[in-house]
């Protein structure tokens, strides 16, 4: 995308179109609507995939979220310290999901694991049809769902039963509200200041929703060289406003500082959603490169020198982390579709719609739901859900401290064992993620070290541990039990 982009860009003395500033102009918003075919199409087909997909339950911290939505109902209270391991039980702990993490365990109370993957499923699709909506002001229905088809793709690697889903339509309401704000040659409204409150309960990433702020804001003020500095004080003043929703939350500042203390922890690298995206499979943000590439070339779309860097930008955080992918399919559609709607001005087909759309779309999607909710999950043994081995250790020895594979603390949590660790990276610091990476190598002295210091009874660890092989080597120890998905070991 930002190639073609910038290719475009060097052509532009063969465009015959007449001087403009280097900044994107604010362009007369039609008071067409964009058609509801394309929004609907596109967020029914994303309902539909997410409801049937088996990989939105794929991951071990869904059941940690539920469970931690169930203590606060059963608590009445958000929780600044960890009730959950026996490791760092008692200490400082930012529940920034919180309001999350009983949108889940409320859907599981009322409809089981069907609930959990309804509930997921419900906010991606508003989330994907909303954005085909707005990109509907700009774009025919055909670009409109390629586009949109492109920001799920970018979306589907992270859909998971997570607080990061479930806070997908509060981030596409705000970048929208931002883009749609440039179009119209204003400000931002103050009425998504409540949407930012309700993103900052939802989900960390609401910090990225503050920092676009800045971007656009700059690229409003090079746009008005009469009213640099009106435009700049309404901005600045939204921004700020956006700051003080984002600390109208259990933590305060805390809350808002966390995004940063996490990031800013080296070792979260060894976390595998902070992994650096792997380039020997095809990748979505791929994808979405090269349409980009095809489209900025051919249509010759012109953007601002801002939105190229935030693109940019963009681009080099989804490489850096594969769980970044996401912020492209749900900022870069939204940038680019005012210049792309621009360049197709000539050649967008009027598509016409009939308002049957909408309850026809209606009627679909809680055709849909009802479907899903109508047939029960039944959670079976998975990477994350030892839940045969965990049966069969018995009760008074899941009251003892265990030592756990990462990706079983969830279940554990879930199950009401208290876990070694889990996947609060954040919780646990840099040290203990490092001297628990330490126990993946079949280093037998370090093995024995936390085993004594921790007081450790018995361990469920993958297979493909290392330290499955050292435990099946200590003296006193022997197995309890072992399948494909954990060994448990405990004292002989």
């Amino acid at each position: 995308m930002l190639v073609g982009l910038v290719a475009s860009a060097k052509v532009k003395d063969r465009m015959r179109l007449p001087p403009r500033d280097f900044a994107v102009q604010p362009v007369a918003m039609t008071n067409r609507m964009p058609s509801a075919a394309a929004s609907w199409i596109a967020g029914l087909a994303i309902l539909a995939l997410a409801l049937v997909s088996p990989g939105v339950l794929n991951d071990g911290d869904s059941f940690a979220h539920i469970a931690a939505g169930d203590w606060m109902m059963a608590h009445g209270l958000v929780p600044h310290t960890d009730p959950f391991s026996f490791t760092r039980a008692g200490a400082p702990w930012v529940s920034h999901e919180w309001l999350a993490e009983i949108l889940l365990a409320v859907a599981f109370r009322l409809a089981g694991w069907s609930g959990v993957v309804a509930l997921t499923a419900i906010a991606v699709a508003l989330a994907i049809g909303r954005m085909a909506h707005d990109l509907g002001r700009w774009l025919p229905a055909g670009a409109v769902l390629l586009l949109a088809l492109l920001a799920a793709g970018c979306v589907s690697p992270g859909l998971l039963a997570r607080p990061h889903i479930l806070a997908l339509p509060a981030f596409e309401a705000w970048v929208a509200g931002l883009v749609v704000a440039r179009a119209a040659g204003r400000a931002p409204s103050c009425w998504l200041l409540p949407v930012m409150c309700l993103w900052a309960n939802l989900h960390g990433g609401f910090i990225i929703g503050l920092a676009l702020v800045a971007p656009l804001g700059l690229e409003a003020v090079l746009a008005s060289p009469g009213a640099r500095w009106a435009t700049c004080r309404q901005w600045a003043l939204f921004g700020l406003g956006g700051v003080a929703a984002a600390l109208v939350t259990p933590h305060g500042l805390t809350g808002l500082l966390f995004p940063f203390r996490l990031t800013d922890m080296a070792e979260l690298s060894m976390v595998g959603e902070w992994h650096p995206t792997d380039f020997h499979h095809l990748q979505p943000m791929e994808m979405v490169a090269a349409v980009g590439l095809y489209v900025g070339l051919t249509r010759r779309v012109r953007l601002s020198w801002v939105r190229l860097l935030v693109i940019a930008g963009l681009f080099v955080m989804a490489a850096q982390h594969t769980r970044h992918q996401m912020l492209i399919g749900m900022i870069l559609p939204l940038l680019v579709a005012e210049a792309l709607g621009r360049a197709l001005r000539n050649t967008a087909a009027q598509c016409g719609f009939v308002g049957w759309w909408h309850p026809a779309g209606a009627v679909l999607a809680v055709a849909l739901l009802t479907a899903r909710l109508a047939v029960p999950i039944v959670r079976v043994d998975g990477p994350s859900a030892p839940i045969t081995a965990l049966a069969h250790v018995p009760a008074d020895l899941r009251a003892v401290p265990v030592l756990n594979d990462y990706g079983f603390g969830g279940y554990l949590i879930f199950s009401h064992v208290r876990p070694f660790i889990d996947g609060r990276a954040d919780l646990f610091g840099g040290a203990f993620l490092r001297q628990y990476a330490a126990l993946t190598r079949p280093d037998r002295a370090v093995l024995l070290d936390v085993l004594r210091r921790y007081g450790i009874g018995w361990t469920i660890l993958a297979p493909g541990d290392p330290a499955v092989g050292v435990m099946d080597g200590l003296p006193g120890w022997c197995r309890l039990y072992a399948d494909h998905v954990a060994v448990v070991h405990t004292g002989c």
